[in-house]
């Protein structure tokens, strides 16, 4: 007898043991279902042999049910009913929408995707939450089940049971004052910075820490007079006169400030990018994410127009959408 917890039966030995209920003889069974008479006794034996009962009164014809068979018959005509019923129902699913789905975006995406994706969102689901901010802030809400997915800055890389799906890869750069020289190399860098303090994006954002790695990867330990959580503030204050800034193309598509008397140019040392992914948690949400992120990745990709006239052909060549 197999262990308590273990299945005695399997939903073909029930389909089986069914239609020799219905049929009366295994002979007349066995034609019903297109099988050989050895091959129905042999399983109505295995399921016998399984349970540890006998379910069939072999010394009446035609065949009657013990009472352990006729307890089974009734269970298993209401499991095999409800068997049936399982892939109608998952090819409903297939189509159906889901009752909420919540995503977070980083803000540097807010102008470029945040309406667009709503409304693909909105084909997915009943209500939508589409929250915009910064990716460790939505990191936290994925990884407390807050939100379903996240578009953001960091992949997130060193935490299991998520799926990834890159979506661009794009430069940093620099931005100033056209009238100031554009910088070679880390000492030209530091050069510029006594002329003109770097602008930067706060510590607590992906981005902010990448170019702080950068500047100590180039050994420099540049003042820190002003700083800024959002793409708008950063670029704002450069515009006004506040220094220079090392950003990115999206993010200065996502201030949407005229660049006038601003230049944009390579970063000097290594070369220093900046990857968008779409993430969710494994095997949740079928297919979705998946189709989410190539959505995002076509509308990313009308954007090398818009990035070109922001920083130059050179520079927005480098923008790179993965897949």
């Amino acid at each position: 007898m197999p262990p308590a917890d273990t299945l005695p039966f399997d939903l073909r030995a029930l389909e089986i043991f069914l239609a020799v209920c219905d049929a009366g003889t295994m002979a007349q069974a066995a034609r019903r279902l297109g099988l050989t008479q050895p091959a129905i006794s042999q399983a109505v034996a295995d399921l016998e042999r399984r349970i540890g009962i006998a379910l069939f009164d072999r010394s009446a014809r035609p065949l009657g049910l013990t009472a352990a068979g006729g307890a089974l018959r009734q269970r298993a005509s209401a499991l095999l009913s409800e068997a049936r019923q399982i892939a109608p129902l998952l090819r409903e699913a297939e189509h159906a929408r889901l009752p909420l789905l919540r995503a977070g975006l980083v803000d540097s995406l807010s102008r470029v995707l945040m309406a667009p994706l709503a409304r693909a969102l909105g084909e997915k689901a009943e209500q939508v939450s589409l929250l915009s901010g910064l990716t460790a802030s939505h990191a936290g809400a994925l990884l407390t089940r807050q939100l379903d997915l996240l578009v953001g800055a960091d992949d997130l890389d060193e935490i299991e049971g998520l799926e990834r799906w890159p979506l661009l890869t794009e430069p940093y750069v620099l931005l100033l004052p056209a009238a100031l020289p554009a910088p070679h190399s880390a000492a030209e860098l530091e050069a510029l910075a006594r002329l003109a303090p770097l602008v930067r994006f706060s510590a607590r954002s992906k981005t902010g820490m990448e170019v702080e790695r950068h500047l100590r990867r180039l050994r420099l330990d540049l003042p820190r007079p002003l700083e800024f959580d959002t793409p708008h503030g950063v670029t704002a204050a450069v515009l006004e006169g506040a220094g220079f800034a090392v950003t990115t193309p999206l993010c200065l598509l996502e201030a949407g400030l005229p660049l006038d008397g601003l230049a944009c140019h390579a970063l000097p040392g290594p070369g220093l990018t900046r990857h968008l992914t779409l993430i969710a948690r494994r095997q949740e949400l079928g297919r979705l994410p998946r189709e989410i992120a190539a959505f995002c990745r076509a509308r990313l990709a009308a954007q090398q127009p818009s990035l070109a006239t922001l920083v130059g052909e050179a520079l927005a060549g480098e923008f790179t959408v993965e897949g």
